[in-house]
């Protein structure tokens, strides 16, 4: 063994003594090219090409570094890395992120699978060489992936693979960082940034799994959204451009606003929550259009209560027989000079200006973006707002039915399938559509009784067989009243055939009495 490491030691020094003398007889710029020689010769011989990718290109930042870093962070990548023997990895955590992320350690490998096609990726950090003079210090290590393709599949994956980090990477993003709430600043004010929008972090916890509705709306409004994320090739293919809209209407307390945060949070986008009475006018609304950020939600509530949205059209002709033609009649009177009091600073939005704005030329300053209306009063809304490409999609809160009673069980009292007794599911299924109950008044008797189930299910029964026998009362009156008009237009038509004539005699005398005495009048001389 000693005679093992003897010999070692001394072809180590031959080694170090014939490196030297090719230094010394050698001039740089020959052995430079022999190096090259070398290189090119390996290049050649090899089935693989290599590419480098830098943390720093020059004096700027590498895009396509921060996005493979966090391209090979997916759980896909560490699955794989896993499984190639990599035991090391490096946990991050991003300002404004909500989410831990991990990628390959210093000099690490891993393999990963585009189309069938494995490439191999390796982190390559090097210590820098001493740094000059610049404006802009350098870290002092030098980090970088090397990405390695075999030759004849470069062609064919090369750029997709690329554009496929780049969409990744992004999605990874806006999933991993804090979602914000924006509202329009008062009196369309700015912020210390010059932005008219104030923003706080949206952390509202509702989900469609949360959302007390019916599963098949659910399951056709999901599809919806997620066909409409995925989208981008088909509007440009169509011409259109990329935003949708949806008209929530309902009861108050049917969950309007709880469907907007699970659309936020299903999408993974910022909301931008618009209040009409705080903008002046259609140019400033314009303004706050353009200052929003695509994949974001622009959210107007209770439109109907904002500003005046009333039909424009109104019969004119045909006399009082109902023949008359539909004219456009202009904006109402609120809406030709703004609201009582717009010129000492109110609000003179028009129609025209709320059309623009969701369905004219600049809505198309931006892409990926959603327009959400709530209102309790759809007739209320001009015609002209609920047309397809402004409201493309609506959507009726309906009172709490069964469907989504189960779920509020679920949500509140941990109540399955199967979990609730045969009778008592039974008398809920029976009663809960005649009770019209609100799934925001449900929730209220469960959650006050949420520590005991048994209690809070009978006092939910209560509650609802209550409103069930009140709302039959009310039936009960409605249909008496609907009687007591109908008997009464019955009496005024059911004239007897002598009292007809009596009338109609009696209107033809007193025609024909002043008829006479027109032409006695015009028969008496000037």
């Amino acid at each position: 063994m000693k005679e093992f490491w003897t010999s070692l030691a001394s072809m180590m020094g031959v080694w170090a003594f014939c490196q030297s003398l090719l230094h010394t007889v050698l001039p740089p710029e020959l052995r430079f090219a022999i190096a090259k020689l070398f290189n090119r010769l390996f290049n050649w011989c090899s089935s693989y090409c290599f590419y480098d990718i830098t943390e720093i290109d020059g004096v700027n930042t590498n895009e396509l570094y921060n996005a493979a870093q966090l391209y090979l962070s997916t759980s896909a990548a560490s699955t794989t890395a896993s499984s190639t023997g990599t035991s090391r990895l490096s946990l991050t955590r991003a300002v404004n992120s909500s989410a831990v992320t991990f990628g390959l350690a210093n000099n690490d490998r891993l393999v990963d699978v585009f189309r069938g096609v494995p490439v191999l990726w390796e982190h390559v950090v090097t210590q820098r060489q001493s740094q000059t003079l610049s404006w802009r210090p350098l870290p002092d290590e030098k980090r970088g992936f090397t990405l390695r393709i075999r030759k004849r599949e470069k062609c064919l994956i090369l750029e997709p693979y690329l554009d496929h980090i780049m969409d990744k990477a992004n999605e990874i993003r806006r999933k991993n960082q804090d979602r914000f709430l924006y509202t329009n600043s008062r009196g369309g004010s700015l912020d210390s940034r010059g932005h008219p929008w104030e923003s706080v972090p949206f952390k509202h916890p509702s989900t469609f799994d949360t959302l007390a509705m019916d599963p098949k709306l659910k399951q056709q409004i999901m599809a919806d959204l997620k066909d409409f994320a995925n989208g981008q090739s088909f509007y440009q293919k169509t011409g259109r451009a990329w935003k949708r809209g949806y008209l929530l209407y309902g009861p108050p307390g049917t969950g309007k606003s709880s469907m907007i945060a699970a659309m936020a949070n299903f999408l993974g986008y910022d909301i931008y929550d618009l209040e009409l009475t705080e903008v002046h006018n259609n140019s400033e609304l314009r303004k706050l259009l353009m200052k929003t950020s695509s994949k974001s939600i622009i959210v107007i509530e209770d439109i109907d209560c904002s500003i005046n949205l009333t039909h424009r059209k109104k019969k004119i002709g045909g006399g009082g027989g109902g023949g008359g033609r539909e004219q456009y009649d202009g904006p109402p009177p609120e809406l030709r000079g703004g609201f009582p009091g717009a010129d000492e600073g109110g609000n003179s939005i028009t129609l025209s200006g709320l059309l623009n704005f969701t369905d004219g030329l600049w809505s198309c300053c931006g892409s990926e973006r959603i327009f959400v209306f709530t209102t309790n009063h759809i007739e209320k809304l001009d015609p002209a707002l609920l047309r397809s490409g402004r409201m493309d999609m609506h959507i009726f809160m309906s009172y709490c039915s069964f469907p989504s009673l189960k779920i509020l069980l679920k949500n509140y009292l941990d109540y399955g399938d199967g979990d609730l007794a045969e009778n008592v599911e039974k008398q809920l299924e029976d009663v809960i559509d005649k009770a019209e109950m609100t799934p925001a008044d449900v929730s209220e008797v469960l959650i006050k009784n949420r520590r005991d189930r048994v209690k809070a299910v009978a006092e939910l029964m209560e509650v609802l067989k209550g409103r069930s026998e009140k709302n039959r009362g009310k039936d009960g009156i409605r249909r008496e009243e609907e009687e007591q008009e109908k008997r009464a237009l019955d009496s005024v038509i059911d004239l007897n055939s002598d009292e007809i004539d009596d009338q109609l005699r009696s209107e033809i005398c007193k025609k024909g009495a002043a008829g006479e005495e027109d032409d006695d009048e015009s028969d008496k001389p000037n």
